[in-house]
C-alpha cells in the first residue's frame, strides 16, 4: 500500500508541475481555472526560490520508507524531472523556458479576453444609422 502512496505523490506533483506551467493555456478555455494557476505558479517558483520542502516529496519520502524502497536524495525535480525533460546541469534554462511558458499563455489569455469582449460589445459598423435604419 504504501508503494501505490508514493506513487500517488509522484503522480499529484506532475499533475501540480503541468497545472503551474500549464495551466493558463487551460484557462483560456475554463476561465476560473487562472485563479489556481496563478496560486501553483506562485508556489513553484517560490519552492524553487526559497529551496523549500515540498509537501508531496515528504510525503513520497515516508511512503517509500514505509514500503521498504530505498530513499531519493534531493526533491522532485532532481528524482523525476531532470534527465527526462530537461537535461542535467541545464536547470536555470529549463526554469527560464518554465517562465516564458507561464507568460506567453498568460499573454494569450488577456488577448482571448479582450476579443471576446470586444466580440460581445456592438461594434460602430454594426450599429445602424439613423439614415440606415430609415430605409428599412
Amino acid at each position: 500500500m504504501w508503494e501505490a502512496v508514493a506513487y500517488v505523490a509522484v503522480a499529484a506533483h506532475f499533475a501540480f508541475l503541468a497545472l503551474g506551467i500549464f495551466g493558463g493555456f487551460a484557462a483560456w478555455r475554463w476561465h476560473w481555472l487562472i485563479w489556481f494557476q496563478i496560486a501553483a505558479a506562485a508556489w513553484l517558483v517560490l519552492v524553487v526560490a526559497a529551496g523549500l520542502p515540498c509537501p508531496l516529496t515528504w510525503v513520497e519520502d515516508r511512503a517509500r520508507d514505509r514500503a521498504g524502497l530505498p530513499a531519493q536524495t534531493g526533491g522532485f525535480l532532481d528524482n523525476h524531472v531532470a534527465g527526462v525533460f530537461y537535461p542535467i546541469g541545464h536547470e536555470r534554462a529549463a526554469q527560464i523556458v518554465a517562465a516564458l511558458v507561464v507568460v506567453s499563455s498568460w499573454a494569450g489569455l488577456a488577448v482571448a479576453r479582450r476579443r471576446r469582449r470586444r466580440a460581445g460589445s456592438p461594434s460602430r459598423s454594426r450599429t445602424a444609422s439613423p439614415g440606415r435604419a430609415a430605409r428599412r
